[in-house]
């Protein structure tokens, strides 16, 4: 059985969608979902579990539970890789790994030309089925593009620098090990 990771928007980001990661733990596991563990405060989780309708379930536990609506992601390990893999700017986030953001992409979601003016200070972007790649040499934080993704971007998404992805990452590939 493949490790699965779950990542979720919204959660415990500047004091909204409170979500204490020792409930939220409990809360997968009370879904069945075996080894679970979470990467640091903001909804990241790898565990083995049937990936069949999971995002729904999820989806439906976190608002009988915490009251929480936020889109939840659930991809592979293989997914994960492929989406790292893919990052056109991957040498520059094994540099500086907070300058360098992976934004998850899910269903149809469409690109707005006119997040290209939005560029500025050496910000590069780059988009593929699955993420939308983004370097921000100033700081995600004062990015221009970063700040109206939403806006350009029509549909579901989510955002974890490089660092974080490698991260979440490399405790699923744990998984993996344990399970041998």
């Amino acid at each position: 059985m493949e490790p699965l990771i779950l990542l979720l928007r919204g959660v415990n980001v500047g004091g909204a969608g409170r979500l204490p990661m020792a409930e939220f733990r409990g809360m997968l596991a009370g879904l069945g979902l075996e080894r679970v563990q979470t990467y640091i405060q903001s909804g990241n989780a790898v565990f083995f579990g049937n990936r069949a309708g999971l995002a729904a379930r999820i989806a439906d536990a976190l608002k009988a539970g915490f009251g929480l609506r936020v889109p939840v992601f659930v991809l592979t390990l293989a997914e994960m890789t492929q989406v790292l893999a893919a990052n056109p700017f991957a040498a520059e986030g094994a540099a500086h790994g907070a300058h360098v953001h992976v934004v998850f992409l899910q269903g149809d979601v469409r690109f707005d030309a006119g997040l290209v003016a939005l560029a500025t200070k050496g910000e590069r972007f780059h988009m593929t089925d699955h993420a939308f790649y983004l370097q921000t040499p100033q700081g995600f934080g004062t990015s221009a593009v970063a700040a109206k993704l939403a806006t350009y971007l029509k549909g579901e998404l989510t955002a974890r620098n490089q660092r974080s992805v490698t991260a979440i990452l490399g405790l699923a590939q744990g998984l993996v090990a344990y399970r041998r």
